[in-house]
């Protein structure tokens, strides 16, 4: 129940500071990318509300946009470069050390699908965050997961954000009709 408190909070903060909404989504996506964030508050509920937002508001959809897949690709970065750096050691850090399941789970995904998997990966809920960091202990090629972390940063971001739109749009037009 806290955590459909909190989205609807920042959905309704959005709502009344628009102006923020950019700042505010670049942040969601950062936190939903990053690997130890994202187990504690997945934020993907609250993209999808405030891509409601945009096409029943003032706000512009490209900064959105723009905004959710930065902060989404740098969440993914950060989580290759701590993987990277820290190896064997980060299975034992807190939460991880909570899913012990996860880190194997996410290194099977990536040993079977490569550098498609980290697109493919952004997809799927706890891999999201799991498989950058498995990459980076893996030492997959930088600039191969990079080009496979902001290409899929920009499509998962417009996802949520016109999957939110489409939403607010069917709801309208269902509540027009009634």
């Amino acid at each position: 129940m806290a955590l459909e408190a909190m989205v609807r909070d920042v959905v309704e903060f959005v709502r009344e500071h628009q102006v923020w909404a950019a700042p505010i989504v670049g942040a969601l996506a950062f936190g939903e990318s990053l690997a130890f964030v994202s187990l504690v508050i997945p934020a993907w509920s609250a993209l999808i509300g405030i891509g409601a937002m945009v096409g029943a508001s003032d706000i512009k959809f490209w900064p959105v946009w723009v905004a959710a897949a930065l902060g989404a690709a740098l969440g993914d970065w950060l989580s290759y470069w701590f993987g990277y750096t820290f190896k064997g050691s980060v299975k034992r850090m807190w939460p991880l050390s909570r899913y012990p399941e996860m880190l194997p789970r996410a290194e099977r995904f990536v040993s079977k699908w490569g550098v498609p998997g980290i697109f493919i990966g952004r997809f799927f809920g706890p891999l999201r965050a799991a498989v950058p960091l498995v990459a980076g202990i893996f030492e997959m090629p930088y600039w191969h997961f990079q080009i496979a972390n902001f290409s899929s940063a920009f499509v998962w971001s417009a996802t949520l954000l016109l999957f939110g739109d489409a939403l607010s749009r069917i709801a309208a037009w269902f509540f027009a009709m009634i």
